[in-house]
């Protein structure tokens, strides 16, 4: 596939004309046509409706479009970059990351690029949802424990692990024994937990009494007395120390690790780079309780 034909039907859709786009390039309007039909040609396909006042791309126009214009600009940025030697991060930055790590750190994280950044728009949405960063137009998504993909390259940024904790005055009971739980959402149906604790294994029977869509509701309900809860250490570091919570035990299960991943088939670009940099000044070890004291910081 010829680039530069690519690129000037690209700069055709973007603009939303041959006219448009011949004013803004400063180049002449039959030439930008005759290169869109050129690859027209070459793929065999029709990549805008051409009847009306306003150029219109087909359906096949819009895909091939999505599809180009990322991989174009990153093209164009890794060139920028190697002949400046380095470059400068600039545009705008997508990023995806969930619900608790986007409520926890994410609105600190984002505020000190952009001052380091200027030149750089940066985007989050919150998602626990699995998205398809290439489809949906994202540079970069944290998640917790992703599932492996040859598509994805990433970096862990944060470790963490589930404690399990209650309020002060709520005594550890003997194994066995039935306490209030407080869970997130429906699939904790409540049975028994395994604990780790200082004087040895601990099972305790938890019923559930509040249900709640979020671990930081779960832990301020626990912050109120209304029963124990497993919660990840980076969400209670400080209410152990300070004693707010009581630590009843460390919770049986695999490690809980937070990456940052951004699609393999894509030049790493100076704004993506730039940020991981960004995220691993902020946790140099990845430890958990660096994310809790992150989070409290003013």
């Amino acid at each position: 596939m010829d680039l530069l034909a690519l690129a000037d039907f690209n700069l055709v859709a973007r603009h939303g004309g041959f006219g448009r786009a011949a004013r803004v390039a400063g180049r002449p309007k039959a030439t930008l046509s005759r290169r869109v039909g050129e690859l027209e040609a070459a793929l065999d396909l029709r990549l805008f409706e051409r009847g009306g006042r306003n150029l219109k791309l087909t359906e096949e126009g819009r895909a091939l479009f999505v599809r180009t214009s990322a991989l174009l600009t990153e093209l164009d940025e890794a060139a920028t970059a190697i002949a400046s030697g380095g470059g400068t991060p600039r545009g705008r930055l997508r990023i995806s990351a969930p619900l608790l790590f986007s409520q926890t750190a994410m609105g600190k994280l984002v505020a000190g690029f952009a001052l380091k950044f200027p030149e750089v728009r940066v985007e989050v949405t919150r998602d626990d949802r699995l998205v398809d960063p290439v489809e949906e137009g994202y540079d970069l998504v944290i998640r917790v424990n992703p599932a492996l993909d040859e598509r994805m390259i990433g970096r862990i940024v944060l470790r963490d692990r589930l404690v399990a904790v209650a309020p002060p005055g709520l005594a550890r009971p003997k194994d066995g024994a039935v306490v209030p739980a407080v869970v997130r959402g429906d699939g904790d149906r409540g049975g028994s937990w395994d604990l780790a604790t200082p004087e040895g294994r601990l099972k305790i029977a938890v019923e559930p009494v509040l249900r709640l869509s979020s671990l930081v509701m779960v832990r301020d309900a626990v912050r109120a007395g209304a029963g124990v809860a497993r919660l990840p250490v980076s969400l209670v570091g400080r209410d152990l120390r300070d004693g707010r919570l009581a630590h009843w035990g460390d919770v049986d299960g695999p490690e809980i690790a937070l990456w940052a991943l951004y699609p393999s088939r894509r030049l790493l670009s100076v704004r993506v780079s730039a940020f991981l940099d960004h995220l691993k000044a902020a946790f140099p070890t990845g430890a958990p309780e660096e994310l809790a004291d992150y989070a409290e910081m003013s």
